[in-house]
């Protein structure tokens, strides 16, 4: 069982020293010497990792740990089929899943195991996965955040309201000295967020964008009369359509965070850009052979941050792009246009002279329907089958439905031209989500795919 670290003043120090080392001391200006510096600390990890973790340590075998990259990649189910041998802390995934589980039933999420936090991720992939955190990683991952999202200082006062599906000690460490930190569960109703809100007024609102999407319309309807300075996405992918409405809304710019049970993988800059978080984890980039643009890539995380469930070599659900130019800001860290979604809900059409089934990004969906009329409002596309494909439509007060059907029909179909592809067997309904535990995903695959059919 492990102990507990320090007490608060020892963690307070530690989370400043990470504050000041995220936002005033790590400043590369050429990306060789950023790297150099980063084999440097993925190497320190690894060999606390080859001493600490059983598994990795028969994962690796005798291979010297230089040649790391050539480690075997890893990804959700094995790390849940190994978490009793992986995790550095001797804790078994039955004692683990059965806290998390606890804290889920009661909605008291400060469940730990001796003085490790346990949580669970939303499981959106039909795979819920566990993390465990100890003291000291909760203070340097408070500290990493805070640098890169707090608009101002760490001593100016500041007013943070968070909505997640769960709560957990990781982001509570957030909370102390000027820093008032209040937790929204997205299982209470829109009226009683917005009545708390407006009492407790804070500066800064970081929520899921389906959330904040309907917070800007309780704004918009005059019943939400906060005015937050910054506004923060986050758990899902962001849809430019929602970014655009909420921004009008509010009058801020949309910042993101990419974070999973995995780590924090990305923030945005000050110029509003996604960028890597390179500083904490190393990130190989699985590039996708079938995107012609060569820019979009599946992430392999290599964690340098934490040990108690050390992310090594682990592969992701994600499909990341890379921005086309570097960013304005100077930063050496991978810039990102956007974050497409799950590798899971890319969307698979028949080849029109061959009948092989090809990918179609998230990407593509989302630009053919929300060019196709400025009326829609909320959009959901699902892909029942390989020729079947559900729009779910929420339009303008005043608008013709059957008008804008065929317009989305016709944009779908012209893109399905360019890409050589069969049209979709194309069924409407009425825009249907409600906020809640379940993430949004606007784009999403509903079907199983043959890989004989597959054109790779």
């Amino acid at each position: 069982m492990t102990k507990v670290w320090g007490g608060r003043g020892a963690k307070l120090a530690l989370l400043l020293a990470h504050y000041l080392r995220a936002r005033f001391m790590l400043r590369w200006t050429e990306r060789e010497a950023f790297e150099r510096w980063q084999e440097r600390q993925v190497l320190r990890r690894l060999r606390m990792v080859h001493a600490s973790s059983p598994f990795y340590r028969e994962l690796w075998g005798k291979r010297p740990l230089e040649e790391w990259r050539r480690f075997p990649i890893i990804d959700k189910t094995a790390m849940m089929e190994n978490f009793d041998r992986l995790n550095t802390a001797g804790i078994r995934r039955e004692e683990a899943m059965e806290a998390a589980m606890e804290a889920e039933g009661s909605r008291n999420f400060r469940s730990q195991i001796g003085a490790i936090t346990v949580g669970l991720s939303s499981g959106t992939s039909g795979n819920r996965g566990l993390f465990l955190v100890s003291e000291r990683e909760q203070a340097a991952w408070a500290g990493t955040m805070l640098a890169k999202l707090l608009p101002g200082p760490l001593w100016r006062a500041e007013r943070i309201a968070f909505f997640l599906r769960a709560n957990s000690n990781l982001y509570e460490t957030v909370r102390g000295g000027k820093l008032q930190f209040e937790y929204f569960d997205l299982l209470e109703r829109i009226e009683s967020h917005v009545e708390r809100l407006n009492e407790y007024r804070p500066g800064i609102l970081a929520a899921p964008p389906s959330v904040l999407r309907l917070l800007a319309e309780q704004k918009r309807r005059g019943l939400l009369s906060v005015q937050p300075h910054r506004l923060i996405s986050v758990a899902e992918v962001l849809d430019p359509m929602d970014a655009r409405y909420i921004e009008e809304s509010f009058g801020v710019p949309l910042h993101q965070v990419y974070q999973c049970t995995e780590g924090f993988l990305a923030s945005t800059c000050s110029h509003g850009t996604l960028h890597l978080n390179e500083d904490i984890v190393h990130i190989d980039k699985e590039y996708v052979q079938t995107d012609k643009t060569g820019r979009r890539f599946i992430p392999v995380i290599t964690d340098f941050s934490r040990a108690t469930q050390p992310i090594i070599r682990y592969r992701l659900n994600d499909v990341l792009t890379e921005a086309a130019v570097p960013c304005s800001c100077g930063s050496v860290f991978t810039a990102l246009e956007r974050i497409e979604g799950r590798c899971d809900d890319i969307f698979y059409a028949e080849e029109t002279d061959s009948g092989r089934l090809v990918p179609i990004f998230p990407d593509y969906i989302t630009r053919a329907i929300m060019n196709a009329s400025p009326e829609i409002d909320e959009y959901r596309a699902i892909q029942h089958s390989n020729a079947e494909l559900e729009i779910q439509l929420l339009h303008a007060a005043g608008a013709e439905r059957e008008e804008i059907e065929g317009q989305v029909r016709a944009s779908l179909e012209e893109l399905m031209r360019k890409l050589g592809c069969r049209n979709f067997r194309l069924t409407f309904a009425p825009y249907s989500f409600s906020p809640g535990p379940r993430k949004l995903r606007r784009v999403e695959r509903s079907w199983s795919i043959e890989p004989s059919r597959l054109h790779l």
